[in-house]
């Protein structure tokens, strides 16, 4: 896993992928879609073609990986007889903008489709069309934007508890509030001196409606992040030390996203020092040149 996690972060897909091979190679077929374990633990592809077969695409993971790969849903569908996405209900109407070679069925977990010609799970997708993220085109979902005013920031402190220090304090982000209009992407009220200190709505609509309408959006590792990337608008990421395997650590740019600009921790805990390199940015902030420097 640590050989398969560095090559991702260093761009080395053939590796990555070569890996991935061998890890498939040495799985047992009994085991494949194991209905003992949670859906997030399960393995579904098991390596067999892809074209000219109607495939079926299960989102087993989180919102945003369903965000962040479906980006080879478009090229699958060049590919396959036909593609059936079992998507997550809150983003059918999002992942639809995709490409309408594709059907969508919602994803009941208590009664999830039965199997198809070829069953994939969507971050396998890279693997098995054996395609670079930064070989597919953004943004590729759409969303109606909301009518903000000029300079607007979308700002998103909370990642979740499933892992809790992705998550910065949100007093720290009070300085950003200083520089451009903020609005808040979190489903709860707030004492940062945002435009919508009720919070955001917790459904898609209203979500991407706000991440469409900003000049840009800062936030910490989560879905937000992935919206933000796949509809194209400039984001800047807020990243532990040791961020999830699909955020470099050399670099500040993203393979997956041109419009993202990553900030990682110094050291462990220290999101100050990550809030300050975002403040003394946003004070120079403009659209053409966060695009020349991302």
């Amino acid at each position: 896993m640590a050989a398969w996690v560095a090559a991702m972060r260093t761009g080395d897909y053939e590796a990555a992928w070569a890996l991935a091979a061998q890890s498939l190679a040495e799985r047992d077929p009994a085991t494949r879609d194991d209905r003992t374990l949670p859906y997030h633990l399960r393995w579904v592809w098991d390596g067999r073609a892809i074209d000219g077969r109607d495939v079926l695409v299960r989102c087993y993971h989180g919102l945003g990986d369903t965000i962040q790969f479906a980006r080879f849903l478009p090229l699958l569908a060049t590919r396959a007889a036909s593609v059936t996405v079992e998507v997550q209900p809150r983003l059918r109407d999002l992942i639809a903008t995709v490409s309408d070679r594709i059907s969508l069925v919602p994803f009941d977990v208590a009664h999830p489709l039965p199997p198809a010609e070829v069953d994939i799970e969507i971050t396998e997708l890279d693997f098995a069309l054996r395609v670079a993220p930064d070989a597919t085109l953004t943004p590729y979902i759409r969303a109606t934007p909301a009518p903000l005013p000029p300079g607007a920031v979308a700002l998103c402190y909370g990642a979740g508890d499933w892992d809790s220090e992705r998550s910065i304090p949100p007093a720290l982000l009070a300085p950003l509030c200083d520089l451009a209009p903020c609005f808040t992407l979190m489903p709860e009220a707030t004492n940062l001196p945002v435009r919508n200190p009720q919070g955001c709505p917790l459904n898609m609509a209203d979500t991407a409606a706000l991440v469409a309408g900003a000049d840009l959006v800062i936030t910490v590792d989560t879905m937000i992040a992935h919206l933000a990337g796949a509809l194209g608008k400039p984001v800047w990421l807020l990243l532990k030390a040791e961020p999830d395997w699909r955020w470099p650590t050399h670099t500040r740019r993203s393979a997956w996203y041109p419009t993202m600009r990553l900030y990682a921790q110094p050291r462990a805990g220290d999101w100050r020092a990550v809030v300050a390199d975002a403040e003394r940015d946003l004070a120079a902030f403009s659209l053409p040149a966060l695009e020349d420097s991302v």
